[in-house]
């Protein structure tokens, strides 16, 4: 069957803004499906131009509520919203677990927003290589602005730095006196430390205690530093919800920082680096094991393995000499 006139009518609707059409390419994406190559060699072209915005922090930290409140500041500056939120995967279907936030429903309705979940599918970091194709399909459709929300921090989970411009670290009263025991990846992934939850018992030690940590680290002249913002993103009256207007300035003045600098197209680089690292691997590994279905091989290589015959660097040295040529 040929799919070509569909792929034509689905990035076609897919650059009108059909959101049907970006969920199915999506779809695609996340499937793996072989017209994929080609939906991404098509919409490459108009990809680029969104500001993407990283959050991550651990589980509670208030990270979906924090999307939430940008959402609607980004959509009161008349910005087209894409969020990708990034779930952990189902041991048994590889799909999201988590879906799409309850809180974030409210903007369900709002032609301005797209919202999307997407499974890690065991990547460390969080990030998969489909995580980058579905942003770049988001940018498409004509998001201005990408906010990519994460799993919780830790030292693996740091792979945001090389997708978003602006990364924000999400930590909450109560962990204050483990900031300076922090792994020093996650806090250098951070642009904006996120003191979120800033009404609970324990937040000016915590304020101390980030101030502090950012104080002893040395920073060259001209290179952005680290923005402390504390918010309060739950409240029962609207007044009761503090910070965002705060933080939302120290998201722009991040992206001014970047414009106004070298640091945009270093920023830039890297992404394309990472990414085209992740699609290098992936797409090797799928010619190697299409190589080894069906001839026994990789039973036999694992059963070796096993019994001490042989050692996973060594099968790793033959298959790649097998299936790669290389210059001698």
């Amino acid at each position: 069957m040929d799919n070509g006139p569909d792929i034509d009518e689905m990035v076609k609707r897919l650059f009108s803004g059909d959101r049907r059409a970006t969920a199915r390419l999506i779809t695609w994406v996340e499937d793996g499906m072989e017209e994929t190559h080609e939906v991404m060699r098509r919409i490459y072209p108009r990809t680029g131009k969104a500001f993407i915005i990283g959050i991550t922090g651990a589980g509670g930290a208030g990270k979906s509520t924090l999307t939430n409140h940008l959402i609607r500041k980004f959509r009161d500056q008349d910005k087209i919203v894409g969020v990708v939120l990034v779930d952990p995967s189902s041991p048994f279907s590889g799909g999201a677990v988590l879906g799409e936030r309850i809180r974030l429903h409210s903007h369900s309705q709002d032609n301005g927003v797209y919202i999307r979940s997407m499974a890690s599918r065991g990547y460390l970091g969080g990030l998969s290589r489909a995580t980058y194709d579905v942003i770049r399909i988001i940018e498409a459709m004509g998001a201005e602005i990408v906010i990519v929300e994460t799993l919780g921090a830790g030292q693996d989970e740091i792979d945001v730095i090389h997708i978003a411009h602006t990364c924000l670290l999400v930590v909450t009263p109560g962990m204050g006196d483990d900031i300076q025991a922090m792994k020093a990846g996650i806090m250098e992934i951070a642009n904006i430390i996120v003191l979120n939850k800033a009404d609970l018992d324990g937040t000016n030690a915590c304020l101390r205690h980030l101030n502090a940590t950012l104080s002893a680290t040395s920073f060259e002249e001209g290179e952005w530093v680290p923005k402390v913002i504390p918010t309060i993103s739950v409240g029962d009256k609207p007044k009761d919800i503090q910070g965002m207007d705060e933080l939302t300035a120290a998201i722009k003045e991040h992206q001014t920082h970047l414009q106004k600098s070298d640091a945009m197209d270093q920023v830039r680089f890297e992404r394309v680096e990472h990414e085209l690292g992740l699609i290098l691997k992936d797409e090797l590994q799928k010619l190697i094991f299409k190589g080894l279905k069906g001839t026994g091989k990789k039973k036999r290589y694992i059963e070796n393995i096993i019994k001490g015959k042989d050692d996973p660097y060594s099968v790793v040295d033959k298959v790649l000499k097998t299936y790669i040529k290389t210059k001698e």
